[in-house]
């Protein structure tokens, strides 16, 4: 029978305790890096991107040849006032030979893993191998994933945690007690917080052309992790600090128009990170280099995390069976599903 498995953000959230986040945010990040080796074999291409005066909605396709999936993705700054997520999403994974869905899924909460996770596995290539602790500017909905995805992953023990909101940090410190190990001090500004970072990752929501990490802060090896600079005309990061780094990104033709990299001119280097990952070109060529990734988000990865969800859902039993197309019957008569009874 033609069903789809639909995984809603409760089933998601279920599988996540259960795993424990850790666990999940590894196995996305081998999901992700075993596509990002495959890079060549998927047709991509930039997202789809329909911009307001109050945000943006998104399509992001990409497809294998195998699997096509697309995630849809809003971001309004100006939700949380409503009550409502800045971010919401979610996405299909369906078959190229049938053009069956295979999956109808969530992806707000799962976006939130796979930024994280993205983040994690460039920071393992980029980043010093000693690591250990973590300016994280913006401590709103992805804040905890992050600082997860680099304890956990990278070894990172101390993160410094900054946000113009107190209360976006009261959230951070209070959902992060769980982990003990990972030690969180309170900011007192950006520069506090970047002060002794190996690594600084940046998260804001707000859509404008912001200068939070100025070159000055710069200190040499640091690894600077770029999140929330995703759209034309929003940026975190002084022109000058890209200047001074080594930089890497998802798939350059959307980063140029989307990240940090809109600021710099056309000819500006970037090296694609799957290059690195793949061994063809090196990622941080010196202890002292200053790295960037640049990072916009990229239908690829949400491949891999839909990938991943399907697996997981068929062998944990979670979500439900729907009927998207029809089920059975005659395929060429639709008109059957509309006929009345007979009698």
């Amino acid at each position: 029978m033609a069903l789809t498995r639909f995984v809603d953000i409760h089933a998601v959230a279920d599988l996540v305790r259960t795993l424990g986040p850790p666990t999940f945010l590894q196995a996305l990040v081998e999901s992700i890096r075993e596509d990002f080796l495959r890079w060549p074999a998927f047709e991509k291409s930039a997202r789809l991107a329909s911009h307001s005066p109050v945000g943006v909605i998104e399509l992001m396709p990409v497809s294998d040849g195998e699997h096509f999936a697309f995630k849809y993705v809003n971001g309004h700054p100006g939700n949380t006032a409503r009550g409502l997520p800045t971010v919401m999403a979610f996405g299909v994974l369906a078959e190229v030979e049938t053009g069956l869905p295979l999956l109808l899924a969530e992806l707000t909460l799962t976006t939130a893993l796979r930024t994280a996770a993205m983040s994690a596995l460039a920071a393992q290539a980029l980043a010093n191998p000693g690591a250990r602790s973590m300016a994280l500017i913006g401590n709103g909905a992805q804040g905890e994933f992050q600082a997860l995805a680099f304890h956990a992953l990278l070894g990172v023990n101390e993160l410094r945690a900054y946000d113009l909101d107190p209360a976006a940090t009261d959230k951070l410190v209070r959902n992060l007690a769980p982990w003990p190990a990972l030690r969180v001090h309170r900011a007192a500004d950006i520069a506090d917080a970047v002060r002794g970072a190996d690594i600084v990752s940046t998260l804001t929501a707000r859509k404008a052309r912001a200068t939070l990490l100025t070159p000055d802060m710069l200190t040499p090896g640091l690894h600077v992790n770029a999140v929330g600079g995703d759209c034309p005309g929003k940026t975190e990061l002084h022109h000058d600090v890209l200047a001074a780094a080594r930089v890497f990104v998802e798939y350059e033709p959307q980063t140029r128009i989307e990240g940090e990299l809109q600021q710099m001119p056309p000819d500006f280097p970037a090296v694609e990170l799957w290059r690195v990952l793949a061994g063809e070109l090196p990622g941080r060529e010196d202890p002292g280099q200053v790295t960037v990734f640049d990072s916009v988000g990229f239908a690829l990865e949400d491949y891999s995390a839909l990938r991943l969800l399907h697996r997981l859902a068929m062998e944990h039993g979670i979500g439900q069976d729907i009927a998207l197309a029809p089920a059975d019957g005659d395929p060429k008569d639709l008109f059957r599903l509309t006929r009345p009874p007979a009698g």
